[in-house]
């Protein structure tokens, strides 16, 4: 399966400013706050390939279309960036300490973590062999479910930058499909039964 990292897609800020538009999950996380003040603020951090991914993107899309609160069982936030110049482990927890101070008036868990690094660790958290990534990108296109390999980040003028190796499609449609580039198979039905708990009408495909 091709993927293509950044879609060529540029929004503004204000998109969600005004009236919601009905199924259109972009709007839905940048309707969300602490969304949209965590990707304000991500160029402060001065880190490379910076951007917010993961639940906390593709969340809000399924909690509007439930009726629940945008910001619904969104547990943490998480940043990725992609710094090959300095892997240490000192530099990431530099980076995770000035995001603190950054983001110390947001009262949310915000994890930041330089995807340089994630093989490094994952096998021995996780069980599995991990291949090092190549920009946090592809980091985001190893989630174990097609439709969550989602993130955004803050571009020129004001505007966001849509990470989507998969596209939005399976979002919008509600579908849950293994991703065959995620290092951990297993992980999809784990996922797959967590997600259909909290959303019902998703099916996996």
């Amino acid at each position: 399966m091709k993927r293509t990292f950044y879609r060529s897609l540029r929004l503004p800020f204000a998109k969600a400013s005004g009236k919601l538009r009905a199924m259109d999950p972009i709007a839905a996380a940048l309707a969300n706050p602490t969304n949209r003040r965590i990707l304000e603020r991500l160029p402060m951090l001065g880190l490379p390939q910076a951007c917010l991914v993961a639940g906390c993107i593709w969340q809000p899309f399924l909690n509007l279309r439930s009726g629940r609160a945008v910001a619904d069982q969104i547990n943490d936030y998480d940043v990725f960036y992609f710094d090959p110049a300095d892997p240490s482990f000192e530099a990431e927890d530099s980076a995770i300490k000035r995001a603190a101070l950054i983001f110390q008036d947001i009262d949310a868990v915000i994890e930041v973590r330089n995807q340089v690094r994630i093989h490094l660790w994952y096998p021995d958290r996780f069980g599995v062999p991990c291949p090092p990534m190549a920009s946090a990108a592809e980091a985001v296109s190893r989630f174990p479910v097609l439709g969550t390999c989602l993130g955004l980040s803050p571009g020129d003028d004001g505007r966001i930058v849509a990470i989507a190796p998969y596209g939005w499609d399976d979002l919008a449609q509600g579908l849950l499909r293994p991703n065959p580039h995620c290092v951990d198979p297993s992980a999809f039905a784990r996922k797959a039964a967590s997600y259909q708990q909290r959303w019902p009408w998703l099916r996996i495909a």
